[in-house]
């Protein structure tokens, strides 16, 4: 059910011909004047990028930049901008005694890797259509038994609009239609759940408990899906936007190309999103509260839609709050989210019972019908000369216990901890196992960042537990603590 690859899989994906060549048809139709193209958004508007991102900070996004992204990205001169996006990164966890293999528990742990890059593509079509399309490469996207890393592209971020306004002395209506493949890609605030994750995370294992791999809040749909969504903005004031959501295939196979077939999110039928929001701006303030949804249906195998009741339920909803302040030199961001999820199992996978027992040797209860998960997830960012900023986040995510979350617990013969006779993997079980039941995590991030020219971003984040899958202390049933999975993640940011 998710489009992620397993960086220890052994069998690296190849590309999908038929899809690039439609992605590829894409972009090119996007571009009519692709020899005349322009590196970035800020070409075409002839503005610096802190017009439209937060203390220059991309992708944040300030006043001027949710009106660009709104209207279609058609502002300024009609022109293609091509973009590149590099991370260079380093990840150092805590503590990696406690593994059984941290070669494959934390890859790459200490180095310097080049970890993501990207090619962007999009801006102004007509006085009423453009785009922005994202296509990414992941150097370490699959490892081969031999213990090479094996790169790999695939189709990202995609939102294709045709937007209109009108605008007298006394009504501002702005209106348009997105077709997307990440539900929320298409919404102008930062706490959107497609962007408050912002910084690209690696796929080597030494950034498993990084700042981007924390709770955040999503979509249980997944991206590289496909969607057409009708948004309308009112007096600048109140934001609405429905739509709707489905498997990528036909035509909109471009949606997710470059992903596997095993790998696609299958869904049945269309599945609804939404997203209310009303926005005030006074002087150099603006405050947004809002609330957003969607509802789900997920078939388990998504190489096998025969079976109806191999579906989950998913019911995700959350509210969320945005205050900025942003008059030179000093740039202010707080957000903050409140998300919960509901996720009902297909009936083949109810009231399993599980190979454990209590102190005491009884069984434990069969697996649930239902989970329900919250997630509260707040930052606050500062900013002085677009140049030096740091910021600091929290994130509680609290959820129903389950015992189908267990990969270790006791030992019906010895009462000893004993891993899951089903984990494939022990030494990641070692790490990121659960013998709990429960999903529960806490902690913070610190981050500073320095942006020397406007393209470029040099940061460092510290990421700290207090909790891990449901315990403080001996959160996997080998002793591994919350504490052990503290982060350091230092990168190198280049988009031009």
């Amino acid at each position: 059910m998710s489009s992620s690859t397993d960086p220890r899989n052994s069998n690296p994906k190849r590309m999908l011909p038929a899809h690039w060549l439609m992605l590829l048809s894409f972009l090119l139709a996007l571009s009519p004047d692709l020899a005349q193209a322009i590196p970035a958004f800020n070409r075409q508007t002839g503005q610096n990028c802190v017009a439209c991102h937060a203390g220059g900070q991309f992708p944040e996004l300030t006043r001027y930049g949710r009106l660009f992204k709104l209207t279609g990205y058609t502002i300024g001169e009609r022109a293609v901008p091509i973009s590149a996006m590099v991370l260079a990164s380093l990840s150092k966890v805590a503590n990696t005694s406690k593994s059984a293999d941290p070669s494959a528990d934390f890859q790459k742990d200490g180095s310097v890797i080049l970890a993501t890059a990207s090619l962007l593509l999009g801006g102004k079509v007509t006085d009423n259509i453009g785009a922005f399309a994202q296509v990414t490469y992941d150097p370490y996207a699959t490892q081969s038994p031999d213990g090479r890393f094996h790169g790999h592209s695939n189709a990202d971020n995609i939102d294709i609009r045709y937007a209109d306004r009108f605008i007298d002395d006394k009504h501002d209506l702005i209106f348009g239609i997105s077709a997307n493949n990440n539900p929320s890609v298409s919404d102008p605030w930062n706490t959107a759940a497609a962007w408050m994750q912002y910084v690209p995370v690696p796929s080597p294992t030494s950034s498993r408990f990084i700042d981007g791999n924390t709770p955040y809040p999503g979509y249980s749909s997944g991206g590289n899906i496909a969607g057409l969504s009708a948004y309308a903005f009112w007096n600048q004031a109140i934001y609405v936007e429905l739509g709707g959501y489905g498997s990528s295939r036909g035509l909109s196979s471009f949606m997710s190309a470059g992903i596997a077939a095993a790998d696609k999110t299958k869904l049945k039928g269309l599945n609804p999103y939404w997203r209310l929001a009303y926005s005030h701006d006074w002087g150099a303030h603006n405050i947004m509260v809002g609330t957003s949804g969607m509802v789900a249906r997920v078939y388990d195998d998504p190489l096998d839609t025969s079976d109806p009741a191999s579906i989950h339920h998913f019911r995700d909803l959350a509210v969320d709050a945005q205050y900025q302040y942003l008059l030179d030199p000093h740039s202010v961001t707080a957000q903050f989210v409140y998300a919960s999820n509901r996720h009902r199992y297909p009936d083949a996978q109810v009231g399993l019972s599980v190979p454990f027992v209590d102190a005491a040797g009884n069984a434990l209860a069969s697996t649930n019908a239902s989970d329900t998960n919250h997630l509260l997830r707040a930052k606050l960012t500062y900013v002085y000369q677009a140049k030096y900023g740091g910021s600091i986040g929290v994130f509680n995510l609290t959820g129903s216990t389950n015992t189908a979350f267990l990969t270790a617990g006791l030992d019906p013969g010895t009462l000893t901890i004993n891993p899951s006779p089903a984990a494939q993997a022990p030494s990641t079980q070692q790490v990121d196992g659960n013998r709990t039941g429960n999903p529960a995590t806490r902690g913070a991030t610190l981050e500073a960042f320095w942006t020397p020219i406007q393209y470029l971003r040099v940061g460092a984040q510290y990421t700290a537990y207090t909790k891990f899958n449901g315990a403080s202390k001996n959160f996997d049933g080998f002793g591994r603590n919350a504490s052990d999975n503290n982060s350091l993640f230092l990168y190198t940011w280049l988009a031009y």
